[in-house]
């Protein structure tokens, strides 16, 4: 007899694992259950035991995308756990940040989901819980979270998001936009001009680079720590 060939179980882990790596690899578009299903090497069918359909498999996908963000601030939470409240949540955002540059199409993917996703509860949790300790009230740590919008989960949201409407949120196809109405808006012409973004600089999309992340950033908790008194 030939030797029996190891399979490692099928689980709704297994599967998102594999989702994640498939929309790393070739982008959100690609993810199908029947594309998710070959790589797994299993029947199409069979995903359905762990994920409900294509909304089932985008809302674990949103879900893996958080428990990479709740991990990797557990991490930096208990080597800093004597930090400043200030320094805390700069790390804190940093981390999600990271987690949202190994999956660009995960901040797209956030904005489009009508379930919560688990563990954020918990995560804004933590969030409220660093601003009560640093001497805030909740009335402040509300009304702070409010301001930090999806900075918290290491994105910036726009006003317009023209990727979610069929468009794209890619700088090159946004300045180009900008420039075919120059005259229309020379202004935003002339500050996308002065602002063009550093190669090197990590881009999440338009107007989401690291330098402005962390300007916006910056600006708020220098904010809410004057508030504080």
């Amino acid at each position: 007899m030939g030797e029996k060939t190891f399979r490692e179980p099928l689980s709704r882990e297994r599967v998102l694992a594999a989702a994640v790596a498939l929309a790393d690899a070739e982008g959100i578009k690609a993810l199908t259950m029947r594309r998710l299903a070959a790589d797994l090497g299993i029947e199409a069918m069979s995903l359905y035991y762990h994920l409900p359909g294509k909304e089932g498999l985008l809302d674990g996908l949103a879900d893996a995308v958080v428990g990479e963000i709740d991990a990797a601030v557990s991490r930096i939470e208990a080597a800093g756990a004597d930090q400043d409240w200030r320094t805390r949540l700069r790390q804190r955002f940093l981390a999600a940040r990271e987690v949202m540059l190994r999956h660009p199409w995960a901040p797209g993917l956030l904005g489009t989901r009508t379930t919560v996703p688990a563990g954020v509860y918990a995560y804004y949790d933590g969030i409220v819980a660093t601003l009560i300790s640093g001497g805030f009230s909740y009335r402040l740590a509300h009304r702070a979270l409010h301001a930090f919008g999806s900075l918290a989960l290491g994105f910036a949201s726009e006003v317009f998001s023209p990727a979610s409407a069929g468009g794209s949120m890619d700088v090159e196809v946004a300045e180009a936009e900008f420039a075919a109405m120059v005259e229309a808006l020379p202004h935003l012409m002339a500050m996308a001009a002065a602002e063009t973004h550093d190669v090197p600089d990590p881009t999440l999309g338009w107007c989401d680079s690291q330098v402005e992340f962390e300007f916006t950033l910056d600006l708020l908790l220098d904010g809410l720590e004057r508030i504080r008194g």
